[in-house]
């Protein structure tokens, strides 16, 4: 009891002397040296005698007696000193009552002295404190600050994503337009095909007619000079043509190649976006639209070519046409010099035929001017698509500046994040250190998800979880009949939380037992509430197992790394379960299927395992299997084997409930070479039985007499946290065997976390208040300031449990 003791406020000097008659001086020497020692257990708030002795050396203890007032701040006591102070007796003649009163006064004043030295280290220690809680406050107040901060980022970020999405619609009004543009040069295009075909029905209805006429030599003479003009004329522009294809080929590939560079900005832009936690979904899905509209106007270029092609194709037939008719001219030269031979010709046919001449001169004109149309329609279409590639242009330095914004917005949104991860780090460290300062028992709440079971078809749910900046993380509210009960504790953990987020919290108090000190952690809550789950897992899948596999990983990784530096450590590990009342041990070999051979078959009989305490505050049990373990394969075999004997059975709330509590304990022994430095922790991992209530469980038989257990020993620990909380001079501990054995973790100097477990379904939400009530009782308890274990020599093989 001197860690209660050590916290109750020092008594006046007045109640001092009317007491010291009172008590016997072999009791106040008693008292004193408890006082010693629960001042030397205070780490931050208290100097050792010695420490204070260093500083300034005290004088004779005579010299005591002329220092009062202002001067007895300067005067400190060491233990001797103190010892000697309490142990001084008066030395006087039998009737010399004038001496004895000198005497009396003297050694009064010494220990008003003495007193009042205590009362100004009690005051340093709370002037200490609220300097920690300003720093505390300090540290919350720069979190609130970021947050503001984030809000305004992401208000700045809205407006330039209002105004992108601006320029990207009028971006798409620009594209309608282009296609708009590109549609009328098809119309002008399919009209010079059909002008084309006209042009050979003319020329074949003019082939008809020089077939007929026999006799007009001369004016087909004219003709074919006509026509070698024309197909000169055509040839040039043949030539023409190929060399407008030819650039019109050239800028297709020049702009297939922007086009492209177009799309993968795009694409990194998209990408870019998609990390702005989805703002810009609209903005992708606007941009695809247009890449598309982009795409359609390439396939529009791409069938320009084609049409092109086809011209060329059409020109080379009428060259070929133009051959034809040039051996037909022949072919009528000779047969009409037969016929000159034969006949004469005719003047009126003559007269005729000129007349047909000039009419075909004048289609030739008319052909003639629309080809010269059809060039002023080309080069217009020319001009367009110049105008296209230019916005095109345009719309890629549009994007490169968007992407400039958006690559600055993300680094701002990186530099708040980090600076909130910073924030939240220094919180943690401030927060366990005041918990370490006030030693209360750390407590973290987990939700586990909703299964199918369960009452889904409540269209509200009763857990809901606060998004203020004080309660984000730490705080959860439960929903009962209308009435919202607001907690708050050191962690909350959703439903959507993984193991390994679990696990990260902890790691740092995981890692306390390497360094010498006591850990306890164990689950609580009701049954079906995911207890087993958070404490075991699933270890044969790496992304569900518990914490008890993944501490144990990260001691052992942690001892391999220490030995660079002279570490050198020993492991012990036992499990066992308490089973009505009984302690089994779950890792005896002289168990057969999951049952102790040495117990008979009520529970009763059979081995007795005696729990003890030793003076240094560690907790033994007898008989009890303590096996070295060395490496991470040998726990796994250890976990196994213990699943395997664990007593588990099945009610209404669980298919595979635990009807026992599980306590597995791995002691570690360390030494360092280099220093001679030895450490000594005990890590415990416990795994309680869920409460229940048996009109909702059904138990019967001996599900009724384990249920009946449970409740017993989870009623028992629940009376051991309202005494300390209340800070009873007498704390429970012995009515169950599970409070007697957590005991150091309660009532020690161990650091001791505990995992309260909430279920979702509504028909448990009566349970779940009650869980909660507790954990907000054991999170208020001070159990006292965590002992590092630096110099404790091993002496010998039993197992500690704190």
């Amino acid at each position: 009891m001197a860690s209660r003791n050590q916290n109750r406020p020092p008594r006046s000097p007045a109640t001092k002397k009317d007491n010291m008659d009172e008590v016997p001086l072999d009791k106040r020497r008693k008292i004193g040296t408890g006082r010693m020692l629960g001042t030397r257990g205070v780490g931050r708030g208290r100097q050792a005698f010695a420490a204070i002795n260093n500083q300034q050396d005290l004088g004779a203890p005579s010299g005591m007696t002329s220092t009062e007032g202002p001067e007895c701040g300067t005067i400190e006591f060491t233990k001797e000193e103190v010892e000697a102070l309490l142990n001084e007796k008066i030395k006087a003649k039998k009737f010399d009552t004038k001496g004895k009163m000198e005497q009396m006064d003297g050694h009064i004043k010494k220990l008003k002295l003495c007193i009042k030295w205590f009362q100004q280290h009690e005051e340093g220690q709370l002037v200490e404190q609220g300097k920690l809680q300003n720093t505390l406050e300090c540290a919350e107040k720069k979190c609130a600050d970021t947050e503001l901060e984030m809000k305004n980022k992401e208000e700045e970020l809205n407006v330039i994503i209002e105004e992108l999405r601006k320029s990207i619609a009028s971006l798409q009004d620009k594209l309608v337009k282009e296609e708009s543009e590109k549609l009328d040069a098809m119309d002008s295009y399919t009209r010079e095909k059909e002008a084309r075909a006209a042009v050979e029905k003319v020329k074949a209805s003019l082939s008809e007619e020089l077939a007929k006429t026999q006799q007009e030599k001369l004016n087909a003479n004219q003709k074919v000079t006509s026509l070698n003009d024309m197909y000169k004329r055509l040839q040039e522009y043949n030539t023409s043509l190929q060399q407008y294809n030819s650039k019109l080929q050239t800028d297709l590939a020049t702009a297939n190649e922007s086009q492209k560079r177009v799309e993968k900005e795009k694409l990194a832009i998209v990408e870019n976006l998609s990390t702005l936690r989805g703002h810009y979904n609209s903005l992708q899905e606007q941009l695809t639209s247009s890449r598309a509209s982009q795409d359609e106007a390439v396939k529009q270029r791409e069938l320009l070519g084609n049409e092109v092609q086809c011209l060329r194709g059409e020109l080379q037939q009428v060259r070929d046409d133009r051959d034809r008719q040039v051996m037909q001219v022949h072919a009528l030269a000779t047969e009409v010099e037969k016929y000159k031979e034969s006949t004469g010709k005719s003047f009126v046919e003559l007269d005729n035929l000129t007349v047909k001449s000039n009419a075909l001169e004048e289609t030739c004109s008319s052909q003639r001017e629309q080809l010269r149309i059809l060039q002023h329609q080309l080069a217009a279409a020319n001009e367009k698509l110049k105008m296209v590639d230019l916005s095109a242009s345009e719309t890629r330095t549009e994007f490169e500046l968007q992407k400039g914004v958006v690559s600055e917005l993300q680094d701002c949104l990186a530099d708040a994040e980090l600076r909130i991860i910073e924030g939240e780090n220094l919180r943690k460290k401030l927060h366990n250190t005041i918990l370490e300062l006030k030693g209360n028992i750390r407590v973290f709440c987990r939700v586990r998800p909703l299964l199918p079971e369960d009452g889904a078809g409540s269209e509200s749910s009763v857990v809901s979880f606060p998004t203020s900046t004080e309660a984000l993380g730490r705080g959860i509210d439960l929903t009962q009949n209308g009435q919202i009960y607001p907690f708050t504790f050191d962690k909350v953990f959703a439903h959507g939380a993984s193991q390994q987020d679990v696990f990260v919290e902890i790691s740092q108090l995981v890692q306390s037992a390497l360094d010498g000190y006591k850990v306890c952690i164990f689950a609580y809550g009701q049954t079906g509430s995911g207890k087993t789950y958070t404490m075991m897992g699933r270890p044969e899948a790496s992304d569900e197992k518990g914490l008890i596999p993944r501490s144990l990983e990260q001691i052992f990784q942690t001892s391999q790394s220490l030995l660079a530096q002279g570490w050198r450590y020993k492991m012990q590990a036992s499990m066992l379960e308490i089973y009505n009342e009984t302690i089994r041990d779950l890792l005896s070999t002289s168990r057969s299927g999951g049952l102790d051979v040495t117990r008979t078959e009520n529970g009763v009989g059979g081995k007795q395992y005696a729990i003890k305490h030793d003076v240094n505050g560690n907790t033994h049990v007898s008989d009890l299997t303590i096996v070295d373990v060395s490496s991470m394969k040998e726990i796994s075999s250890l976990l196994q084997q213990a699943a395997h004997c664990r007593s588990v059975g099945r009610t209404q709330m669980n298919e595979q409930s635990s009807r026992s509590h599980l306590v597995f304990t791995l002691r570690i022994s360390g030494v360092n070479e280099s220093t001679e430095q030895q450490v000594q922790g005990v890590l415990n991992l416990i795994d309680l039985a869920g409460s229940e209530r048996l009109s909702k469980s059904m138990s019967t038989g001996d599900r009724l007499k384990e249920t009946q257990a449970i409740n017993k020993s989870l009623s028992s620990l629940s009376d051991v946290i309202l005494a300390l909380a209340r800070k009873d001079d007498h704390v429970p501990y012995r009515n169950s065997k599970l409070t007697y054995l957590l005991q150091p973790c309660l009532g020690g100097d161990s650091k001791t976390l505990m995992f309260v477990n909430i279920s979702p379904d509504p028909s448990s939400v009566g349970e779940s208040l009650c869980s909660l009530r507790f954990a907000a009782k054991v999170n208020a308890c001070e159990i006292g300031i965590p002992r590092r274990q630096t110099t404790m020599r091993i002496s010998d093989s039993r197992l500690s449990y704190g």
